[in-house]
């Protein structure tokens, strides 16, 4: 007996000892994310606190005018009431701060914004020490109040990301509520997640759940439908009865969930690569454009639009995934889908003349010139005889030019005429030499082969791929002593050499004269044209192209 008196007691202790749940709230307001909870008793801010967060909210953070008239419809039967709400001094601030919106106060987020105050007469200066916030029910002023002081009651918020509509159950059938925060109130419009709805004639509970489509609606924990009567039997699309059974059914294209309620279409778990077309009872698979449907019946693949069509490109066709481009030839430009002719004359690349022809343009040269071999946009002085007028500067005859194997004389006294070098005067050619105008060319005679363009080497000493080396002959004798000459012999000797001399400065002079005129060479002629592109072919005036003078 004694222990079991010990045993009651300790369980009495544990009972008392441990804290009570938090009373329901006396009455509630929901709209859409949020609800708004009153409760009544005599409570200091801190506790008032602490019971709203046991419930999963907070105090209350009156903002808007919204708010306020939650306010005025919990607290209608008690005018005389002061409400705590979430707006108290932060720590470490002494004191309030009257010019400031919210006079220094912050909300219970630790935030300070607000699209609305109420604040009553205050006392007319900073009010110190641990300061809160309390609602006047009477006219939902605001007024400061010590913290460790009690109100009337206080007024909680609960925030959620959506809401289920009030249930229509129809005439007859009473249906009644619960939220998660305690709450019960059949005059609720909008309840939150996990709220519960009990009809006792049906033995029905539906609870407010997220759906899989999104939002929020009622629910079973059961599959199928509910009674066709209250809220559609839960049915997204229609309930209808089968022998006594509410069942759910879905439109043509879609079928039923799981939860034999929701209806979802018959595309959605389709294998489709592209494109999902639901029919009555089954699908089809579709592809975008420029694909076509693969043997399988779900994949797609690409159509070569340039084989099918051939004559979708005024030039070329290019296949594409999923489609094709148009491009045009070299020359040619893409103009509204047609080929144009590139005018390239326009940009100048030609030295003289310049001809568009279809597809790109042709350089030609005045009378007296040809292209250039250097670069065919260039022309240079040509002449085709062994004497050419010169070309010069008609403002001052003193500039003049010539073409390369050409000098500049003076005929006739006035007249400035470009006169042919005869380089096979000058012995360029080991052998044979052929001169033509501004140029000339080797010859060997036979047995012998052009190394060089102007040495010849004998067919028997070189076979062309390794460098020939001249052969020297052995002498015959030993060549004769100074001694042994005659007197007479080493006067000859001297008269010969120096007959030689005079006879090769002669020739030296000769050579400097035509070989250096002053303007007479060629190094300059072309030094103010303009460098251009290349081209498609050069016309020249007639005249071959004339091999380079070495």
């Amino acid at each position: 007996m004694g222990i079991a008196l010990f045993f009651l007691g300790q369980a009495l202790l544990w009972g008392l000892g441990r804290s009570a749940p938090a009373p329901p709230p006396a009455g509630a307001q929901c709209l859409e994310h949020v609800c708004f909870g009153v409760s009544w008793g005599r409570q200091r801010f801190a506790a008032a606190s602490r019971l709203c967060q046991g419930r999963g909210g907070q105090l209350m953070t009156v903002r808007s005018t919204v708010a306020e008239a939650a306010i005025a419809l919990l607290a209608r039967n008690r005018s005389d009431a002061r409400l705590w709400i979430g707006l108290q001094l932060p720590p470490g601030q002494a004191c309030s701060e009257p010019a400031r919106r919210l006079r220094g106060f912050r909300w219970v987020t630790g935030d300070e914004r607000t699209d609305y105050t109420r604040w009553g007469p205050g006392p007319g200066g900073p009010v110190c020490g641990p300061q809160c916030v309390a609602v006047a029910a009477l006219n939902l002023t605001w007024e400061e109040k010590r913290c460790d002081s009690e109100a009337d009651g206080f007024l909680c918020e609960y925030n959620y990301p959506g809401t289920c509509p009030k249930l229509s159950p129809g005439a007859g059938l009473a249906v009644t509520y619960t939220t998660p925060f305690g709450a019960q109130d059949s005059d609720l419009l909008v309840l939150p997640p996990q709220s519960t709805a009990r009809a006792p004639a049906l033995g029905l509970e539906l609870v407010c759940q997220e759906h899989s489509g999104g939002g929020m609606r009622w629910g079973s924990a059961s599959p199928g439908a509910w009674h066709c009567q209250l809220e559609n039997g839960g049915c997204e699309a229609s309930c209808q009865w089968d022998a006594g059974t509410p069942r759910c059914t879905c439109p043509p294209g879609k079928q039923l969930d799981q939860d034999q309620r929701s209806c979802s279409s018959l595309c959605a778990d389709a294998p489709c690569e592209h494109h999902c077309i639901p029919l009555a009872a089954n699908f089809t698979c579709m592809c975008h454009e420029g694909y076509e449907l693969a043997g399988d019946g779900i994949s797609c693949r690409d159509i070569d639009d340039c084989k099918t069509k051939p004559a979708l490109c005024d030039q070329e066709c290019v296949n594409t995934e999923g489609g094709f481009h148009c491009q045009c030839h070299p020359g040619y430009e893409l103009v509204e889908g047609k080929c144009e002719d590139v005018i390239d004359c326009y940009e100048e690349k030609c030295h003289h003349q310049c001809d568009d022809v279809p597809g790109g343009y042709l350089c030609s040269c005045f009378s007296g010139y040809a292209p250039s071999p250097q670069d065919p946009h260039k022309c240079a002085l040509f002449c085709n005889h062994t004497e050419c007028p010169a070309d010069c500067d008609p403002h001052t005859q003193d500039i003049c030019y010539c073409p390369d194997g050409f000098v500049l004389d003076h005929h006739n006294g006035s007249a400035k005429m470009c006169v042919d070098i005869d380089e096979c005067e000058q012995g360029y050619c080991e052998q044979l030499c052929t001169n033509k105008p501004g140029s000339f060319t080797c010859h060997c005679r036979e047995g012998y082969s052009l190394y060089k363009k102007h040495l010849c080497i004998s067919d028997d000493e070189f076979s062309g791929e390794t460098e020939p080396y001249p052969k020297t002959a052995a002498p015959t004798r030993v060549p004769p002593t100074a001694d042994s000459l005659h007197p007479g012999m080493l006067i000859g000797i001297s008269i010969g050499i120096l007959s030689t001399i005079l006879v090769l400065m002669a020739i030296l002079y000769y050579l400097m004269k035509k070989h250096f005129p002053v303007h007479g060479g060629m190094g300059y002629k072309c030094s103010n044209r303009t460098e251009k592109e290349v081209v498609l072919q050069q016309v020249t005036p007639g005249c071959p192209s004339a091999n380079q003078k070495l």
